[in-house]
């Protein structure tokens, strides 16, 4: 297990429930997030920065303020929810450092850092913890391959600004792969990819569910003693409670969910995205939470 130094300690009390569990609601997401606003009158394509950060607003407004912890990103929301006044002092702010998209090398992923977001500037943007993004193969990528270092790096840096970094890993199908193969193989790849994280000094991991129950318990013991949570990955809400549940029996440490809670219930229109937030993705938060404290 790697040691939690303090400060870091600290970062993953505010981002827990009172039962001591990870649960944080995901709105980092750009181009995601202006998909699901299909009522745009010019098409979602078309919605603006400035509506897009109106958006995220409410979202910190209607739900995460009633979470423990929200994850927003540094291009649209940030610093706007935290000057304005929108986020709650009692909701923990996690600053996404990856970029949207990735670019490729030889069939492999890599995510990049949106410009000048290091750990100082998530603290001077308000975060108490960061989080990034790297896509794996560790069937194809070890302790010596650039995302292993890449990893090892920000670590390091958010280490010494006293910042915990939450490590996000997500494996992929490669071009040659078949559905089968990779279906076969992913469950391994999750666990393969959080060991390599942990070997590179991760102390927080958020995860893909792995399949299973057994999967769960695989990953689990690959971390090593490092909490992990689980992310929603874009599945609705009924499957992803049903995912956390089976994921907490077998070690997790919680969730990180987004588009399972919001996903239907963002607008074009203000009052629109209000009712919706309050009536339809708060419930799902109450009963996120519920599982996740077991």
């Amino acid at each position: 297990m790697n040691d939690l130094s303090t400060p870091e300690r600290r970062g993953l009390s505010t981002i827990s429930t009172p039962g001591g569990r990870m649960l944080i609601v995901a709105a980092d997401q750009r181009n995601g997030m202006k998909a699901v606003m299909t009522d745009a009158p010019h098409g979602t394509e078309n919605i603006s920065r400035e509506e897009l950060a109106d958006a995220k607003a409410d979202l910190v407004r209607f739900l995460a303020n009633q979470a423990p912890a929200i994850l927003l990103d540094p291009e649209v929301a940030l610093p706007g929810v935290v000057d304005d006044g929108v986020l709650a002092r009692d909701t923990a702010l996690v600053v996404g450092m990856d970029a949207s998209g990735f670019r490729t090398d030889e069939g492999l992923r890599y995510t990049q850092f949106v410009p000048g977001v290091t750990a100082r500037r998530v603290r001077e943007l308000g975060g108490d913890v960061a989080k990034m993004l790297f896509y794996t193969r560790p069937d194809k990528q070890g302790p010596d391959s650039d995302v292993a270092e890449q990893i090892r790096d920000v670590v390091r840096e958010c280490s010494e600004e006293g910042l915990l970094l939450i490590v996000e890993l997500l494996t992929y199908r490669l071009d040659e792969e078949s559905e089968h193969d990779y279906a076969a193989a992913f469950p391994t790849l999750v666990a393969d990819g959080a060991k390599l994280a942990v070997d590179c000094g991760a102390k927080v991991l958020k995860l893909q569910y792995p399949g299973s129950a057994e999967a769960c318990a695989v990953v689990t013991e690959a971390t090593g003693g490092v909490p992990w949570a689980v992310l929603s990955a874009g599945v609705d809400h009924e499957t992803f409670v049903g995912q956390v549940a089976t994921a907490v029996a077998n070690g997790a440490r919680g969730a990180m969910a987004g588009r399972s809670l919001w996903k239907d219930s963002l607008s074009i229109s203000t009052e629109v995205r209000e009712k919706l937030l309050t009536s339809r993705a708060l419930p799902r938060l109450r009963e996120l939470e519920a599982v996740v404290d077991g």
